[in-house]
């Protein structure tokens, strides 16, 4: 049961939330492997889209709607929202 716990607390650092038009944390460093996952919390629509098209989430995220992503290599991924493209982030994969 304690496993459990650890692996749900670790799952919940690695979590971006969309919210008031910014991307929380704006950047994020996860290790190679990690799955990181994007939540809208905003009351309208938003996207995750890298910059360099290595992921890409559904045109639109709904509120509550989510998007993940497994980071299986090492580098830099800035990414925006393809609806808004001034909210912008960034993880860091080590």
């Amino acid at each position: 049961m304690l496993a459990v716990a650890s692996v749900a607390a670790q799952d919940a650092t690695n979590v971006i939330t969309i919210d008031n038009f910014t991307f929380t944390p704006p950047e994020l460093t996860v290790a190679v492997g990690t799955t990181v996952k994007w939540v809208n919390h905003d009351d309208i629509p938003h996207s995750v889209v890298n910059k360099d098209k290595v992921f890409r989430s559904k045109a639109a995220l709904d509120t509550d709607d989510s998007f993940s992503y497994t980071f299986a290599s090492a580098g830099t991924f800035d990414y925006f929202c393809g609806l808004h493209p001034h909210m912008v982030g960034k993880v860091i994969v080590k």
